[in-house]
């Protein structure tokens, strides 16, 4: 087997001796590129973003930003990573190098601020930069200025510039001086790449295969095999692998809690995982997507799932979580849960001897627990079809984005002639599991869709699951947020849907 090794800005670099547990932050800094930084180490900051090139949705490779401080180095064997220091391009021997054009807007605006959190901005910047949809109507290299000499910011609302720039391409990236608005201003006013740009060239061609991974030192393994079979079989050999995909959970614990594992497994790139099919019966998510990968090619086709991302953490992180791993954790507050639930979706698991499928309504078994086995693992989700056509996400959290649920409800209703037909309603943050609101449910099906129904149904749901008091809200605070969504939800459909 080949050993592992990374292209970084445009050069091989070997992986060995680093141990398997570190993270591409770690491994990067330790070879000189100190733009690369740690504050946070939890994948909520985003100082330590890279751009990776992954297979891409509109073109044969996308440049995806992810945040280096979660994955480990050796998921990275055999692929292709830029920092901050390779978006320059250098020039000639004793001239100092041309700036890349997101670099060039973020200084000439005040955006590097004190400069620490910059070069995370400018990789989570430049992978929006290079998004192939994003700016169609913007002349390539054309600048967002008004003739008068002021920015103008002409779009259709306060999170999208001119230029076609998706202000949620930062909402990973934290900047410690709160210098916010030179931040959008340069992110406002990039043109579009230019003819001879080697990263838009770079997107012609296809990403790097995938390659099968087998780093071992001081008694620890990161392995990566070629095909499911072959992983089914290494996990029946070695159950107490942790399987990771995205690492956004996994690698909180190894630099938070300094968990430590004999062998880890990734199979982010598996293709049987990475498949998203749409059948006459139902939807088919791989459960190796990224969040990311499956909001663009579902592009609003299951519209309770859109309205769940730009809900779910950030940018940064939706391009490495994937629906797998969020399933795969239990997590009781994990936001795609709810959502899954409501649609009635079940997971496809499979193991050494096949696959089965099981209900997400009968997943969950207990806290961080489910009717897994070890050495099984989850192959896809599947979302039963037709799609109910009353949806909405509801999190209540202390921040808009990038924040952890303190309560989540998902709905799926079908109303016809003012008549609720069926309610499907997930929660999260209320039990030890996520759960389905089946006395809510009840409450609603048969009957109108009026203030009458709803406030009576509200009362039943203020009183679903067993919800506890911690940090993030307490126990009545939960309850309540309960009856409230649910009323929430009527004033949204009201005017849709008449009572």
């Amino acid at each position: 087997m080949v050993a592992a090794r990374i292209t970084v800005n445009g050069k091989e670099a070997p992986l060995t001796p680093a141990p398997p547990h570190t993270t591409a932050l770690d491994f990067l800094r330790e070879r000189g590129l100190t733009g690369t930084k740690e504050g946070c180490a939890e994948g909520e900051c985003g100082a330590c973003s890279v751009l990776v090139a992954r297979p891409g949705v509109d073109k044969p490779t996308d440049w995806v930003a992810v945040n280096a401080c979660l994955v480990p180095a050796a998921a990275l064997d055999g692929q292709e990573v830029v920092t901050s220091e390779g978006l320059a391009t250098a020039g000639a021997p004793g001239t100092p190098a041309t700036l890349h054009p997101v670099q060039q807007e973020m200084a000439v605006r005040g955006g590097s601020q004190c400069g620490y959190c910059t070069p995370g901005f400018v990789c989570s910047m430049a992978a929006e930069y290079y998004r192939p949809d994003r700016c169609a109507h913007t002349e390539s290299g054309g600048s967002t200025d008004s003739a008068d000499g002021t920015d103008s910011y002409d779009s259709t609302d306060a999170e999208h510039g001119p230029n076609g720039f998706d202000l949620h391409a930062l909402s990973g990236n934290l900047c410690r001086c709160t210098g916010y608005r030179p931040i959008r201003d340069a992110a406002y006013a990039v043109g579009t790449p230019t003819d001879d740009d080697p990263l838009a060239r770079r997107r012609e061609q296809s990403p790097p295969a995938p390659v099968a991974t087998e780093y071992i030192q001081d008694d620890s393994a990161y392995l990566r095999r070629s095909t499911l079979a072959e992983t089914l079989r290494l996990l029946r050999e070695r159950p107490d692998a942790v399987v990771v995909a995205g690492s956004t959970d996994w690698g909180v614990e190894v630099n938070i809690r300094s968990r430590r594992a004999d062998c880890v497994v990734g199979i982010d790139r598996l293709p049987e995982l990475r498949e998203l099919r749409v059948e006459s019966g139902h939807i088919e998510i791989g459960a190796a997507l990224t969040l990311t990968e499956i909001e663009r090619r579902l592009d609003g086709g299951v519209p309770l799932l859109a309205e769940l991302f730009p809900q779910f953490a950030s940018r940064l992180i939706r391009n490495g979580a994937t629906l797998g791993g969020n399933l795969g954790t239990g997590s009781p507050i994990g936001d795609s849960p709810p959502a899954l639930l409501a649609l009635e979706a079940s997971v496809v698991l499979a193991d050494a001897d096949g696959e089965r499928e099981v209900p997400l309504a009968d997943y969950f078994t207990g806290y961080r627990q489910s009717v897994r086995r070890p050495g099984e693992l989850i192959r896809s989700v599947r979302i039963p079809l037709p799609l109910s056509p009353v949806v909405a996400f509801h999190k209540i959290a202390k921040r808009r984005f990038d924040d952890i649920s303190s309560v989540a409800v998902a709905y799926a209703l079908d109303i016809e002639d003012g008549i609720v037909r069926k309610a499907r309603i997930g929660l999260g943050g209320v039990a030890a599991t996520p759960i389905r609101s089946r006395a809510t449910e009840a409450a609603l099906e048969g009957k109108p869709w009026s203030t009458q129904t709803v406030e009576g149904a509200a009362r039943e749901m203020r009183g679903e699951g067993t919800p506890m008091s911690d940090h993030r809200a307490s126990s009545l605070y939960r309850s309540a947020m309960l009856g409230q969504s649910l009323l929430k939800l009527y004033a949204q459909t009201t005017e849709a849907v008449p009572s």
